[in-house]
């Protein structure tokens, strides 16, 4: 293997993992959408949305809970956490391809990680000022990797034949 080719596909996810946990360890209020989503015509999510209820992590979600403001930040940080975990699953099994692993165990050590990594960010969470480390968010950070991995195996055997 070409050494251009060893660091395309090993530093991607160095660089992805390292925004990861940037991420993490910024406080909310960092992070917080609502100001911005606040400039933004949104009476159409009321319009629209105004009957979705439901609870996650013994939090009610709804506009009439959260504001829409609130209810789509909710929407757009859980799908950042499906998004991160699905690239990080994909760049992993191509890391582990370089080491020849079949399929199915490469598709396991990879969901190992994935559960593992989501785990290990949440937990560090509770360090973090204004920050919540949710068992929820490693279910979706896993079902986002799982999509990833599902994509690079696909292409995988796309590839192969």
């Amino acid at each position: 293997m070409r050494v251009k080719e060893l660091v395309l596909t090993i530093l991607p996810p160095i660089v992805w993992i390292g925004m990861i946990y940037f991420a993490s360890s910024q406080p909310y209020e960092q992070q917080d959408l609502r100001p911005i989503l606040g400039e933004m015509d949104l009476s159409f999510v009321e319009r629209w949305f105004s009957w979705v209820s439901f609870t996650y992590s013994n939090t009610v979600i709804s506009i009439e809970n959260r504001g829409v403001t609130g209810f789509v930040e909710f929407f757009l940080r859980k799908g950042a956490h499906v998004f991160v975990f699905f690239v990080l699953g994909f760049l992993i099994f191509r890391v582990l391809k370089l080491f020849k692993i079949k399929a199915v165990p490469q598709f396991f050590l990879t969901l190992l990680f994935i559960i593992a990594f989501a785990s290990i960010d949440e937990f560090r969470h509770f360090h973090h000022p204004n920050r919540t480390g949710l068992i929820e968010d490693v279910i979706l950070d896993t079902v986002g990797g799982l999509l990833g991995i599902s994509t690079a195996l696909f292409l995988q055997k796309i590839r192969e034949r």
